[in-house]
């Protein structure tokens, strides 16, 4: 091959890797500073694939500059902008320890990480996989659930005792098969095994189907309960959102359309400002 076109091609390729981290995008902020080792505050993030911005690019990966928790990028204001904004001192200091398909027995690690960082805050947004992963059968069960939680809440307590816990509602998906099973492009992208305990058969009015779905329902409200309870024993640094994130009316305009299920920039944003007000920062 020709030097000059070894040249190009080395170019393109370095700006297709710039462009997928973001530093090409238009408007994006410079790269994060990266502080000292063991540098106190800041925020970090605990939970599921909703916390990285999974989806909220223009592919299905992980987009943590969208993160409604510690996104840096400019299409979402979120909760470490915001804090960002209060104290410039806490620049760089975003942690992002969620990750796509966990569930709750995640927490504890991810809980350990965050200690390590000294963050000052930390968001927890956790159980739609423990219903989504698989059939009905599959789910967590609620004694579980909680017992997982509790872990990952007793080593922030114990390793970050001053640090402030905002612990989020699970999200309504029921809210969203109810919008998405009459819409041809939703049906499709979820016959790929999206949520399938959920959304399997989401047109079907067949009883079993319908009973499925209602048990989906009811385990939701099963977690949203033990969500409360759990961060009450926590103590007066944790804070529930009291179901405000559970009451936001996803619309098939806040998800990516592609799996229509995770949230897009603008859904991320969406969970922002209503984590924001619900955790009492803006206060």
């Amino acid at each position: 091959m020709p030097r000059r076109w070894v040249t190009v091609a080395a170019c393109l390729l370095a700006l297709v890797a710039l462009a997928c981290e973001g530093g090409g995008e238009p408007g994006s902020r410079p790269p994060r500073e990266t502080p000292s080792p063991g540098s106190p505050g800041g925020i970090a993030a605990l939970g599921d694939s909703i916390s990285t911005g999974f989806g909220s690019c223009l592919v299905l990966v992980s987009c943590e500059r969208n993160s409604w928790s510690t996104g840096d990028g400019l299409r979402v204001d979120s909760l470490y902008r915001r804090l960002l904004d209060r104290n410039p001192a806490i620049r760089g200091r975003a942690h992002n320890h969620a990750s796509p398909g966990a569930r709750a027995a995640a927490l504890e690690g991810q809980a350990k990480r965050a200690v390590r960082d000294r963050v000052d805050h930390v968001t927890v947004l956790i159980g739609a996989n423990d219903v989504c992963r698989g059939g009905i059968e599959a789910m967590t069960p609620v004694k579980q659930f909680r017992a997982d939680v509790d872990r990952g809440l007793r080593v922030l307590r114990q390793g970050r005792p001053k640090a402030r816990v905002l612990v989020v509602s699970v999200p309504n998906l029921h809210r969203l098969w109810e919008v998405g099973h009459t819409d041809a492009r939703a049906v499709r992208a979820w016959k790929r095994g999206v949520c399938p305990a959920l959304l399997a058969n989401p047109t079907s009015t067949d009883p079993l189907d319908r009973a499925r779905r209602a048990a989906v329902r009811e385990r939701i409200a099963d977690y949203n309960t033990q969500l409360v309870a759990a961060c009450k024993a926590y103590g007066s640094r944790c804070r529930h959102d009291g179901g405000a994130v559970h009451r936001v009316r996803f619309d098939l305009e806040l998800v990516n359309p592609l799996d229509w299920f995770h949230p897009n920039a603008a859904g991320q944003e969406r969970l922002a400002d209503v984590a924001w007000r619900a955790s009492g920062l803006g206060s």
